[in-house]
């Protein structure tokens, strides 16, 4: 199976078109979407392609493919237009033999592991920086942000398939690949 893995599209519908668009060239099962999905947040500027409602209906034609995680900017109100649970602090995937554990970043992340025994992977979103970590016992993943990214990188996601994942920015171009086997 292959996943798209993105976070921190902030309402920005042009972002979110884009991503979309790579889903499908991708030709991928699901899109993991780690949080903040359509409010910019106090501390992000407005994202100049800033449309919820755009945003929203086109992240609802992909409902039923679509596994998502909570992030700080997501709330109740989020989820009566969302056509997909959103209110979920984490989720637990078993893929190509690894245990990863998918949340936003901002209650459980690569220093406050969630309360999952012998996972492999946390995949993260909330900094808007893309990062690779290896921590001995689990690897912490971050595919940066769609829409705002930050720490100089590029707006981009990533992909897993068959335990590989790929960093790639938002034009499709891939930048980092890591092979995670499983450890426990």
């Amino acid at each position: 199976m292959k996943w798209v893995i993105a976070s921190d599209i902030h309402g920005g519908a042009e972002c979110c078109r884009k991503l979309l668009e790579r889903f499908e060239e991708e030709k991928a099962d699901r899109l993991l979407l780690l949080g903040d999905l359509l409010y910019h947040g106090p501390r992000n500027e407005l994202p100049s392609d800033y449309q919820t409602q755009a945003a929203y209906e086109q992240l609802n034609a992909y409902a039923d493919r679509i596994v998502c995680v909570q992030g700080n900017c997501d709330a109740d109100v989020d989820q009566m237009v969302l056509a997909f649970p959103v209110m979920n602090p984490f989720q637990v995937i078993y893929e190509s033999g690894l245990t990863i554990v998918a949340t936003h970043g901002h209650h459980y992340n690569e220093h406050a592991l969630p309360p999952i025994r012998n996972t492999d992977v946390i995949l993260c979103g909330h900094t808007h920086v893309p990062a690779l970590q290896d921590f001995s016992n689990y690897v912490y993943m971050n595919p940066g942000s769609v829409t705002l990214p930050k720490g100089g990188s590029s707006r981009g996601y990533m992909t897993m398939e068959n335990g590989i994942f790929r960093w790639k920015t938002l034009e499709g171009e891939t930048w980092r690949t890591f092979e995670m086997k499983p450890r426990h």
